[in-house]
């Protein structure tokens, strides 16, 4: 079986990973790519938005299951692109399709979908210039600190909490008026905010049934102790350590199966992973937003411990396999610390050269903003690489990873020294 891998970062690298070690793979292609991938797939150049142009690749490469990493071509409709085209349509694209990517793709949306199926969330209101003295009224009556979200697709950059009202009312007309985020913040949803600690709960479904793959916990911001700028992903564990029985309980009842079954209901076609960004606030879990693909870089720490051969669990979606399918994990901690360029989340230079590689043993190294040049490593992005390891527990894990990383280098590299500090 060919595979088609869409995306270029730690998260697409990881998944490759562990397509390479299953039973039905024959070869593996990635569009485009990075360095790390190329030595277990063959990297193509070209935009993850091209739909023609993957197109002519799945048929050129005869591909028969495509993997979609972010959220970007989801959002843009491939998924309605393969379904509609003689060539395509019996090919297996692990993605939903448009209609429901909006649960991503539109904070609105989201809302608006968890209020009809009574999923707990914050409470919220959505404003666009048209009703821009209104969204200051909303402000007016709420309680510090102000969550002002963009609706649209952001990057991961369109949330910006704010403790001061005037700085809020600022940053509203930033985001509206001035186009602070693009288009995707010419609607802007102002949310409670919510005091806990957040998790992130993935789960595979074909549209009727579905598995709860491992919970993980990422840590967003670049400094430690979560201060500074948001980024992509500092560093995440698997399991999460406040995770127990009853916990887990309440988020399967009152969260992932209204979310399933709202899926349903409202017919979505919906092949791929619904990622569910929740928060605990004292004992109850509430739903942040939904992202309508495997999270980056929690992946790194939630495909490592996954047993089965991935590729086929991913084959059989849409097919009674896929519900005779029992996940086996292992009962190992995974933990994965982020290696990123200097100046990262603003500017950083590229084109720095990596060593130290092949000296790390016993981690997993899953390249993220990496270039290969005549065998040799380059940086190419802010997030370079993603350092896993797995252990008894979270703390060994960690530990693991930071040995690993002194063996690593490249000109002004950062990282998180902190990863866990709140377990």
């Amino acid at each position: 079986m060919n595979v088609l891998v869409l995306g270029s970062g730690g998260r697409e690298h990881a998944i490759i990973t562990s397509f390479s070690k299953s039973k039905l793979v024959n070869k593996i292609f990635a569009l485009p790519g990075n360095g790390g991938t190329s030595v277990l797939a063959t990297n193509i150049d070209g935009d993850i938005n091209d739909f023609e142009k993957i197109k002519s690749e799945v048929i050129s490469n005869d591909i028969c299951i495509v993997f979609v990493g972010p959220e970007d071509p989801i959002v843009n409709g491939i998924y309605d692109f393969f379904k509609s085209d003689n060539y395509l349509k019996n090919i297996k694209i692990i993605a939903p399709s448009m209609f429901a990517g909006q649960l991503e793709g539109s904070k609105e949306f989201a809302k608006n979908f968890m209020k009809r199926h009574n999923i707990p969330t914050a409470k919220h209101g959505t404003f666009t210039q048209e009703n821009i003295d209104q969204a200051y009224i909303f402000l007016d009556s709420m309680t510090p600190p102000y969550v002002l979200k963009a609706d649209g697709l952001a990057a991961g950059k369109g949330v910006l909490i704010i403790k001061d009202l005037d700085e809020a009312k600022h940053e509203l007309r930033s985001m509206i008026l001035d186009k602070k985020f693009g288009d995707s913040s010419s609607k802007v949803v102002i949310e409670e905010f919510l005091d806990g600690i957040e998790l992130s709960c993935f789960v595979l479904t074909d549209g009727n049934n579905y598995k709860t793959l491992p919970f993980a916990k990422d840590y967003k911001k670049i400094g430690e102790a979560d201060t500074g700028l948001n980024t992509g992903g500092m560093g995440a564990v698997s399991p999460v350590a406040f995770l127990d029985d009853v916990f887990l309980e309440k988020i399967e009842e009152r969260i992932i199966k209204p979310t399933i079954n709202g899926i349903v209901e409202e017919n979505m076609e919906y092949i791929g992973v619904v990622f569910i960004g929740l928060i605990k606030v004292n004992e109850d879990p509430y739903v942040i937003e939904y992202n309508v693909r495997m999270g980056d870089p929690e992946t790194e720490v939630v495909f490592p411990r996954i047993k089965n051969d991935l590729l086929e669990l991913f084959n059989s979606m849409g097919s009674m396999e896929f519900e005779k399918i029992k996940l086996s994990v292992d009962e190992r901690h995974a933990a994965t610390v982020i290696m990123v360029s200097g100046g990262y989340p603003l500017d950083y230079e590229k084109n720095k050269e990596i060593t130290g590689l092949e000296d790390v043993s016993s981690s997993l190294i899953f390249h993220a903003g990496t270039k290969k040049n005549d065998n040799v490593f380059l940086t190419n992005g802010g997030r370079v690489l993603a350092v896993t390891s797995l252990a008894e527990n979270y703390k060994q894990a960690i530990n693991l990873c930071y040995n690993k990383i002194k063996s690593i280098n490249f000109e002004n590299s950062y990282f998180r020294k902190d990863i866990g500090f709140d377990l």
